[in-house]
C-alpha cells in the first residue's frame, strides 16, 4: 500500500465517521475522531453483518484493502450511539 492509498482510505474512513455522527447527532471531536470512528466501524459492522448473515454491502477497494462503506457507516453510527448514551448517563442534569 503507497502514501496515496493511504491518505484514500484515511479520507473515505474519515467520510464515513462523519456521516455517523450526522446520523446520530451526536459529535464530539473532529477529523481526527471521524477517521477513527469510520474504522472503529468499519471493524463493528463487518462483525455485525457476518453475525447476521449479510455479506457486505458497498465495499471501496483502494489498492489491496476493500473497505465496507455501508458497514463503516452502520457500526460507526452504533459505536456513537452507545457513546452518547454513556456520555449522557455521566452527565449531571442542567438546571
Amino acid at each position: 500500500m503507497g502514501l496515496i492509498e493511504f491518505l484514500l482510505l484515511l479520507l473515505v474512513a474519515g467520510v464515513a465517521g462523519a456521516i455517523a455522527q450526522s446520523l446520530v447527532g451526536y459529535s464530539r471531536g473532529g477529523c481526527l475522531v471521524s477517521i477513527a470512528l469510520g474504522f472503529i466501524g468499519a471493524l463493528l459492522g463487518t462483525w455485525l453483518g457476518r453475525v447476521l448473515g449479510v455479506g457486505e454491502l458497498f465495499a471501496l477497494k483502494i489498492g489491496d484493502v476493500a473497505f465496507p462503506i455501508v458497514w463503516s457507516i452502520i457500526g460507526a453510527a452504533v459505536f456513537v450511539a452507545i457513546l452518547s448514551a454513556i456520555a449522557n448517563v455521566r452527565r449531571p442534569p442542567m438546571e
